[in-house]
């Protein structure tokens, strides 16, 4: 071991943090001999998953004229009354109305730092009702699915045998996969952030906790650490140590985002008490050492969960969105005190919308639905995509009031892969299927 690595590990040792798997190629970069592709720019994309599938379209709603007709008869008591009316900068039959519990967020669609995208869902290929009916065009395996339509979003694509995560192959695609830092989730592993050559880094809510067995009792962590430096020298056989260099490389790691971490600037912008504010607040801290990690390209992970509302919707779901609402505010304004509000985008995605007909307490599972983008660079103060009509029995409903998406989920990544520094050539190499649409059709960011 040299000089610098002794001196490095002895800074390190002084933090403390919970160890994460890295791979090889991410042992391979902290050792210099991995090339990686330079910006001159930092950009981050924060992932946030409404687990459960989010009744998005009660997120937002028609205001005036038949479109409201439609709307109530669908949705009976589950109708929002009493909605935020937004001007889009597209005009929608109907209008468009934003639900009081996201009230929080106005501000920033009226500055135009917050998006709406409709009426997108897992396809394959344009489909109508017709087709869909017929089967004459291909359908995404088992919609309507948790587990499946969470693989699809996640992945990018529908199942593979060896499957990785978009957010990942993104990472990868631009040569930063074994960039440390560059792949964090606060919400433990995930499909979005599995790769061939890169998974995800995990930090807690707090952003820093400890190794238990090199902290506590100075003796014992003295110990300790001379027994795990003897093992890491004398493995001998391949897969001993390649198990002892990826835990020697994991524990390097988490020992020095710790140091960097409890380093990192306190932020005057208060964050709630609610699991996503805590998990948004340890993303601004580490976005706020990213000059330090050297990272120019990084994805995060976080979630909220609550949203498979069969039950109780109607007092459970406005208090899911005004949570979302307040965590996404406060993280806007932690990355706007950090002067990084250009350079960050916050988007969601879900298991599927929901279907527009109560069954008295509830939705059951749907298909299309809304989701929102969020940030700087962000085209905001409009809906793209499509206003849906919420008819049943109208031209979209596969039955129940299920709607057939009118984009793709890969229409709805590929702009934002885009504002990643992805080139057009590589967007279908990451989404299979897009090369089916029209790539172009939702214009996410600003020129």
């Amino acid at each position: 071991m040299n000089k610098s690595r002794r001196e490095f590990l002895s800074l390190c040792l002084k933090g403390g943090m919970s160890a994460a798997a890295l791979t090889s190629l991410q042992l391979q970069a902290l050792s210099g001999s991995v090339e990686q592709r330079s910006f001159s720019d930092y950009k981050a994309l924060v992932c946030v998953y409404l687990y459960g599938g989010n009744d998005s379209m009660n997120m937002l709603v028609p205001l005036t004229g038949e479109q409201r007709s439609w709307y109530e008869a669908s949705r009976q008591n589950l109708a929002v009354q009493e909605a935020i009316s937004l001007t889009t900068a597209s005009e929608f039959e109907g209008g468009v109305g934003l639900h009081p519990a996201m009230a929080p967020l106005q501000s920033y669609f009226d500055q135009q730092n917050l998006a709406f995208v409709g009426g997108v869902g897992t396809l394959i290929a344009p489909t109508s009702l017709t087709e869909y009916q017929a089967k004459s065009v291909p359908l995404p395996q088992h919609l309507f699915s948790h587990n499946d339509q969470q693989a699809t979003w996640m992945h990018g694509q529908e199942k593979q045998t060896l499957n990785t995560g978009w957010g990942a192959r993104l990472l990868e695609r631009l040569e930063q996969g074994s960039v440390f830092g560059s792949n964090i989730t606060i919400d433990g592993a995930n499909p979005w952030q599995t790769g061939t050559n890169t998974s995800a880094f995990a930090l807690s809510k707090s952003g820093v906790s400890k190794i238990n067995a090199l902290s506590g009792y100075e003796p014992r962590v003295e110990h300790v650490r001379r027994v795990m430096q003897t093992l890491f020298s004398q493995a001998s056989h391949p897969l001993a140590s390649a198990y002892a260099s990826r835990l020697n490389g994991s524990i390097e790691h988490t020992l020095y985002m710790n140091t960097l971490l409890e380093q990192a600037p306190t932020l005057t912008t208060e964050f709630g008490e609610s699991s996503l504010s805590a998990q948004l607040a340890a993303v601004a801290k580490t976005i706020s050492i990213q000059s330090q990690l050297g990272a120019q390209r990084q994805i995060f992970f976080v979630s909220m969960g609550g949203f498979d509302t069969h039950d109780n919707q109607e007092s459970a779901h406005p208090a899911l969105l005004g949570a979302l609402a307040n965590s996404l505010g406060e993280f806007q304004s932690a990355l706007s005190e950090l002067g990084v509000g250009d350079q960050v985008s916050t988007f969601t995605m879900s298991d599927f919308g929901r279907t527009l007909t109560s069954n008295g307490d509830g939705t059951d599972h749907g298909w299309a639905g809304n989701q929102l983008v969020l940030g700087g660079a962000v085209k905001g103060g409009d809906l793209h995509g499509a206003m849906m009509a919420q008819r049943l029995d109208g031209p979209d409903d596969v039955g129940g009031g299920r709607l057939i998406p009118a984009y793709s989920n890969e229409q709805y990544f590929a702009p934002l892969a885009r504002w990643f520094g992805l080139g057009e050539s590589e967007l279908t190499d990451l989404f299979p299927n897009l090369s089916n649409f029209d790539a172009q059709a939702l214009s996410l960011f600003k020129a």
